[in-house]
């Protein structure tokens, strides 16, 4: 459901690393200093254990202590298990990093179902993790970047992002805006130094899935993949400089689709809206 853009092919500059070179030409991540949130199972843990894998010194932050305990004890020294609500934890994990975050994976996420008429606190609590929680990381991340002239900052997105998803406004709404908060911040802070990174998987094998009840048995569970798949797009899309990961390549072609004709777009997911409705 992403599409690649037309015209001059953009030239990608690696990025600076924390100790000199980049942290793309260095090998792997060797010495970088990560945060995961939503890090106790899925992406999160699979993004922990890969960063790790590659040299990094990770902080696996999650809601659930015991969640984010075992993710770090599965890795070993390198991890640091810091739960917590992912909206408040750079300024813990920064100290429990010595003082610098090189890479920042905003993953936790509410798979939030429901229509227009889900309560308030419903679309509040999707609005709060899906999107404010990406803010404010923001804010306490940039001055410290923009100061040193780098930083990485990984938003898991979704599909659902790019287009949408039935069943779930709250959550389809909210990914719209964690994707352009994060274009935003490619836009604007690029040419000094920092890079985004905007995951957009469609289906993939997580609790997430599986609350996503009938819905997601019909659009996502047929082409869902392993967090490990999404982990490798993303690497990938570090390697080579680019904003938009997509696990799913067909991705790309939908989101094509839907810009050039929005009206037969819109027809074709009304059709897939009331196959579901009669499931």
């Amino acid at each position: 459901m992403g599409t690649e853009q037309h015209g001059r092919q953009e030239q990608h500059e690696p990025d600076p690393g924390p100790h000199g070179g980049t942290l793309d030409d260095r090998r792997g991540h060797q010495g970088a200093r990560v945060v995961v949130t939503g890090a106790g199972g899925g992406i999160g843990a699979a993004l922990a254990h890969r960063f790790a894998a590659e040299g990094a010194t990770v902080v696996v932050n999650d809601l659930d202590p015991a969640k984010a305990e075992s993710v770090a004890g599965e890795i070993g020294p390198s991890a640091i298990a810091l739960p917590g609500d992912a909206s408040a934890v750079v300024a813990e994990a920064r100290e429990a990093l010595g003082g610098t975050v090189d890479v920042y994976c905003a993953n936790a996420g509410l798979a939030s179902g429901g229509d227009a008429f889900a309560d308030e606190a419903v679309w509040d609590a999707a609005w709060q993790t899906n999107v404010m929680a990406h803010v404010r990381a923001a804010r306490a991340l940039l001055p410290h970047w923009l100061e040193r002239g780098s930083g990485r900052f990984v938003s898991t997105v979704s599909a659902a992002g790019l287009l949408t998803m039935i069943g779930a406004a709250p959550y389809s709404v909210t990914k719209h805006g964690a994707l352009a908060f994060a274009e935003w911040l490619s836009l604007t802070y690029r040419h000094r130094g920092i890079r985004v990174h905007a995951i957009c998987p469609q289906g993939v094998r997580t609790d997430m899935l599986t609350a996503a009840g009938s819905a997601g048995e019909l659009v996502l569970a047929p082409t869902a993949i392993e967090p490990a798949a999404v982990v490798d797009a993303l690497f990938d899309g570090m390697a080579q400089g680019r904003f938009l990961i997509l696990p799913h390549p067909e991705v790309a072609g939908y989101a094509a689709a839907r810009a050039a004709d929005p009206d037969r777009w819109l027809s074709g997911m009304n059709h897939l809206q009331q196959k579901w409705e009669t499931r």
